[in-house]
Protein backbone atom coordinates (compact mmCIF):
# COMPACT_ATOMS: atom_id res chain seq x y z
CA UNK A 1 0.00 0.00 0.00
CA UNK A 2 2.17 2.68 1.36
CA UNK A 3 -0.20 5.67 -0.51
CA UNK A 4 -2.74 5.49 2.42
CA UNK A 5 -5.59 4.22 0.30
CA UNK A 6 -6.66 1.29 -1.76
CA UNK A 7 -9.32 0.15 -4.21
CA UNK A 8 -11.20 -2.70 -2.85
CA UNK A 9 -14.06 -3.49 -5.29
CA UNK A 10 -16.08 -0.08 -6.09
CA UNK A 11 -14.74 1.62 -2.98
CA UNK A 12 -11.63 3.32 -1.51
CA UNK A 13 -10.16 2.19 1.78
CA UNK A 14 -8.34 5.24 3.46
CA UNK A 15 -6.35 5.22 6.40
CA UNK A 16 -6.10 8.72 7.66
CA UNK A 17 -4.45 10.73 10.41
CA UNK A 18 -6.13 13.49 11.01
CA UNK A 19 -5.18 16.74 12.24
CA UNK A 20 -8.10 18.99 14.16
CA UNK A 21 -8.35 22.56 14.34
CA UNK A 22 -6.67 23.23 11.29
CA UNK A 23 -7.50 26.80 9.43
CA UNK A 24 -9.00 25.02 6.68
CA UNK A 25 -10.08 21.04 5.23
CA UNK A 26 -7.45 19.50 3.22
CA UNK A 27 -5.66 16.65 2.54
CA UNK A 28 -2.16 17.29 2.91
CA UNK A 29 -0.21 14.37 1.66
CA UNK A 30 1.40 11.52 3.38
CA UNK A 31 2.06 11.38 7.03
CA UNK A 32 3.69 8.01 7.42
CA UNK A 33 1.75 5.47 5.30
CA UNK A 34 -1.35 7.31 6.12
CA UNK A 35 -3.03 10.48 4.35
CA UNK A 36 -2.94 13.52 6.73
CA UNK A 37 -6.36 15.06 6.32
CA UNK A 38 -6.25 18.73 8.17
CA UNK A 39 -10.32 19.61 9.31
CA UNK A 40 -11.10 22.53 10.61
CA UNK A 41 -13.47 21.11 13.33
CA UNK A 42 -12.21 20.10 17.02
CA UNK A 43 -11.85 16.44 18.51
CA UNK A 44 -15.01 17.12 20.98
CA UNK A 45 -17.96 14.58 21.42
CA UNK A 46 -17.60 12.97 17.78
CA UNK A 47 -17.50 16.43 15.93
CA UNK A 48 -14.17 16.11 14.35
CA UNK A 49 -15.41 12.50 13.12
CA UNK A 50 -19.02 13.93 11.80
CA UNK A 51 -16.43 17.08 10.23
CA UNK A 52 -14.47 14.42 8.41
CA UNK A 53 -17.81 12.21 6.76
CA UNK A 54 -19.00 15.20 5.71
CA UNK A 55 -15.73 16.40 3.77
CA UNK A 56 -14.82 13.43 2.61
CA UNK A 57 -18.53 12.97 1.04
CA UNK A 58 -18.10 16.32 -0.67
CA UNK A 59 -14.90 15.33 -1.62
CA UNK A 60 -15.63 12.50 -3.52
CA UNK A 61 -19.48 13.69 -4.37
CA UNK A 62 -21.29 10.95 -2.99
CA UNK A 63 -23.69 10.71 0.41
CA UNK A 64 -22.90 10.93 3.88
CA UNK A 65 -24.37 7.23 4.20
CA UNK A 66 -21.31 6.30 1.31
CA UNK A 67 -18.57 7.42 3.50
CA UNK A 68 -18.18 4.53 6.63
CA UNK A 69 -15.35 4.84 9.42
CA UNK A 70 -14.33 1.45 9.58
CA UNK A 71 -11.58 1.97 12.56
CA UNK A 72 -10.34 4.37 14.71
CA UNK A 73 -13.29 5.92 16.12
CA UNK A 74 -11.70 7.50 19.25
CA UNK A 75 -8.31 8.34 17.63
CA UNK A 76 -6.09 10.28 15.57
CA UNK A 77 -5.24 7.54 13.07
CA UNK A 78 -8.48 6.25 11.01
CA UNK A 79 -9.89 4.37 8.52
CA UNK A 80 -12.29 4.98 6.11
CA UNK A 81 -14.39 3.37 3.36
CA UNK A 82 -15.81 5.78 0.32
CA UNK A 83 -18.48 3.60 -1.35
CA UNK A 84 -18.61 4.44 -5.30
CA UNK A 85 -16.90 7.87 -5.42
CA UNK A 86 -18.24 9.65 -8.08
CA UNK A 87 -15.27 11.74 -8.20
CA UNK A 88 -11.46 11.55 -6.99
CA UNK A 89 -9.30 13.74 -5.86
CA UNK A 90 -6.01 14.93 -8.16
CA UNK A 91 -4.32 13.01 -5.42
CA UNK A 92 -5.91 9.86 -6.49
CA UNK A 93 -6.50 9.51 -9.71
CA UNK A 94 -3.62 7.76 -10.32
Amino acid sequence: MGKGFYWQDESIIMDIHVQPRASKDEIVGLHGDRLKVRITAPPVDGKANKHLVDFLAELFGVGKANVILIAGEKGRDKRFRIDKPKRLPPLFDH
